[in-house]
């Protein structure tokens, strides 16, 4: 079996190569004698891909709700619902005094730890000097090696205690973990929080994905394929990266599904209801350009050219829609020859009429 993209291109492949046969096709009957010849293709049956179409909600990949990792009071809220945030910007600002206090007392501790961590060396190695001459005792040697190591051990808490200090300024200043949208804002200028409280939603529009419920039946040919597409309105999305769950739903017995949307897909937000059609084989269909059929009020319809050479509209019943091309359910056969300008073949028409 081919995969969707592969049927996609033969039946554009196969398309053309009708239009071309069909080229030089005689001017219906009633056109000037300068009349271009009238473009036309033979219907043929074309190898396309057989779905099954299920309904899905699209929802983004990246969705979150970033709370606070220290406690404060809201200074400053510097996005709302609807802004558009960059990755790592600063979205909420707390008032932060007692962090920052924090950090110069951590700090000033480094500076301590530092100069006795220097003095306690420098009399090592004096002591060690006088140890090897056999001026001082062992007693003492083994002393200010012990002051030298506490002295170093201090200095290491204190540069701990610096580095957790500085980070807890940093969390004073909420960064968005990633580009998206604001959803929701879940606190006011002058709240006061703390550790795990709930500051803000948001999601990213660049990936989105539909979670959908396979039938038990089309599992097995489903999971053959691995294609999918996504309808939005009359626009096909193929997407060849489909996630099935390993577990049925009970009492549905259905199974959980998703497929990934191309990065930056138009038209498509999060929360929307869109159809997903599912490759479960391939199957023979008549296939005509979009340019080639005349859309009436709400009904379809193309111009066939009959033997004597003149143009009759006829109506059709549309399937999807296959790139440039569409799929014909009903109206026509195989063999019928269709003009491929219907603006020019509508110069003599027969058959109903709008």
């Amino acid at each position: 079996m081919r995969p969707i993209r592969q049927a996609s291109a033969a039946v554009a492949v196969a398309t053309a190569a009708l239009i071309l046969a069909g080229c030089g096709a005689k001017a219906p009957d009633g056109s000037g004698s300068g009349a271009l010849p009238l473009r036309t293709m033979v219907v043929q049956p074309v190898r396309i891909p057989l779905e099954r179409a299920v309904d899905g909600t699209v929802e983004a990949v990246n969705q979150a709700t970033v709370s606070a990792q220290t406690s404060g009071r809201v200074a400053e809220i510097l996005y709302d619902v609807n802004d558009v945030v960059p990755a790592g910007a600063v979205i909420i600002r707390l008032k932060g005094t007692e962090q920052r206090a924090g950090l110069q007392a951590a700090e000033a501790a480094v500076t301590e730890a530092r100069a006795r961590n220097t003095e306690a060396a420098t009399q090592y190695q004096r002591i060690a000097d006088m140890y090897q001459r056999h001026v001082v005792s062992k007693a003492q040697y083994d002393q200010a090696a012990a002051n030298k190591d506490a002295a170093a051990a201090r200095l290491a808490a204190a540069e701990a205690g610096a580095t957790s200090a500085h980070e807890g300024v940093g969390y004073t200043e909420v960064r968005a973990p990633y580009g998206g949208v604001v959803t929701k804002r879940l606190v006011q200028v002058g709240e006061t929080v703390g550790p795990g409280t709930p500051l803000m939603t948001g999601l990213s529009l660049k990936d989105l994905r539909v979670n959908f419920n396979i039938p038990q039946s089309i599992v097995p040919q489903v999971r053959q394929f691995k294609k999918a597409a996504v309808y939005v309105g009359s626009r096909r999305i193929e997407s060849d990266k489909i996630t099935i769950f390993p577990e049925a739903a009970t009492p549905s017995s259905t199974f959980r599904a998703r497929v990934d949307l191309p990065s930056g897909a138009v038209d498509v937000a999060p929360g929307m209801y869109v159809k997903v059609g599912l490759m479960i084989g391939e199957a023979d269909r008549l296939v005509l350009p979009v340019s080639a059929v005349v859309e009436r009020s709400e009904v379809s319809g193309v111009y066939v050219i009959g033997a004597q050479g003149n143009a009759e509209l006829r109506y059709v019943r549309k399937g999807h829609q296959l790139g440039d091309n569409v799929e014909i359910l009903a109206g026509l056969a195989a063999g019928d020859k269709v003009a491929l300008d219907p603006i020019a073949a509508s110069a003599s028409v027969v058959g109903p009429q709008p």
